[in-house]
């Protein structure tokens, strides 16, 4: 995905968590782990996918540190995958992107859905402050301005004048 990353991108969070998480099997992946796969197989079996991109895939989210690669079987050697504590830190973003996709969808038509464990009933996950508890939904309200480690590209994109770009549409 380097050859797609723009200058100004190189410091954005977003683009530098998409180099990670953005690619198809990758995300599909993390969902499974989160739902307790940790063997090869299971992944294979469970996405469909080939032994050679499972294996690349794998091996990225290993060198990213979202998966650990442990043994649990000597001889022959068998290998399982376990998130790590970064790895589970993205659930919440697992969650939303499945909220999102089944908030278009009526209820009857929804394959996998979000239940509190305690009652069995449907939540609605949403993304709010940690300190107001408000929904960041609203980007008028809770709009993205350069950080203090912004560079003069990202600084740029925040000025007045590229506010006024985004309020136009």
């Amino acid at each position: 995905m380097a050859g797609r990353t723009r200058q100004e991108d190189r410091e954005c969070p977003l683009s530098t968590t998409i180099e990670h998480v953005g690619e198809w099997w990758t995300l599909l992946l993390l969902h499974d782990a989160f739902d307790g796969y940790t063997r090869f197989d299971e992944f294979q079996r469970n996405l469909g996918i080939s032994s050679s991109m499972l294996t690349s895939r794998l091996r990225t989210l290993v060198a990213d540190g979202l998966l650990e690669r442990r043994p649990y079987q000597s001889n022959p050697i068998r290998h399982e995958y376990v998130l790590t504590d970064l790895g589970r830190s993205l659930r919440p973003v697992i969650v939303t992107l499945a909220a999102w996709g089944n908030a278009r969808l009526a209820p009857e038509q929804r394959s996998m859905i979000l239940v509190d464990s305690a009652t069995g009933e449907e939540v609605e996950p949403v993304v709010v402050d940690a300190r107001t508890g408000r929904r960041l939904d609203d980007s008028t309200a809770f709009p993205f301005t350069a950080g203090p480690a912004a560079g003069e590209l990202m600084r740029a994109r925040y000025t007045d004048q590229g506010a006024a770009r985004r309020s136009r549409g």
